[in-house]
């Protein structure tokens, strides 16, 4: 059972941080309601899990802050039936939120120790519609292609070419944080057919995309 502080602390999270800036799907808030995101920080940063802010989880990432997951999440308008592709695995916080919305999720983490982390803690958790894989994010992972969703957990220059290809065509969306490596904002784009269409959703900030796709390393 969840300790009390926690649960008080991962209600005011949902009531404060989320539903009362505008999130409000009831789906996309009942998964934050679920998730145990003091399991995806490390020890020390526990009593701020559910804080309103970004948090460091080595190897120069972060978790992000609950207010963008959501937002992210939401912007994917997920009805539970999608195969999802994440580029970022990092802690694993945002894969487990995929998993509780959608049928199946595949994240791909370029940093093997991160990957190994998220798909342990992942499994203990239950999370069995989740495949972690360690390649190189920003191309996506055609082998599992088309997907409903793509969700990119890092700042790209542009929203990557082979993450587009990898939409899948009957309205498939991808949503990615674009700009420079300090200020970026989400591009939210769906797919119909052979036409992509962009709509520019909230200022951001992310650690950048590294990848033949994205930033140079």
């Amino acid at each position: 059972m969840i300790p009390a502080d926690l649960a008080a602390a991962r209600a005011h999270m949902v009531r404060d941080h989320l539903q009362a800036r505008g999130v409000d799907s009831p789906r996309v808030l009942a998964a934050f309601e679920r998730v145990p995101r003091e399991r995806f920080v490390p020890e020390p940063a526990r009593a701020r899990a559910y804080a309103d802010q970004a948090l460091a989880i080595g190897h120069g990432q972060t978790i992000s802050q609950p207010y963008m997951v959501a937002v992210m999440t939401e912007a994917l308008e997920l009805d539970g039936s999608e195969r999802v592709l994440e580029v970022g695995t990092g802690s694993g916080y945002q894969a487990a939120v995929l998993a509780e919305l959608a049928r199946e999720v595949w994240s791909v983490e370029r940093i093997p120790a991160l990957g190994a982390e998220a798909a342990a803690l992942l499994a203990e958790l239950g999370y069995a519609n989740v495949r972690v894989v360690c390649s190189d994010g920003s191309l996506g992972w055609p082998e599992q292609a088309p997907y409903d969703a793509v969700i990119v957990t890092a700042a790209a220059p542009a929203p990557p070419p082979s993450l587009l290809a990898q939409l899948s065509p009957d309205g498939g969306r991808l949503v990615v944080p674009v700009g420079d490596r300090d200020l970026q904002y989400l591009a939210v784009v769906e797919r119909h057919g052979t036409e992509y269409v962009t709509r520019r959703s909230v200022g951001c900030r992310f650690v950048p995309l590294l990848g033949a796709e994205g930033w140079p390393d």
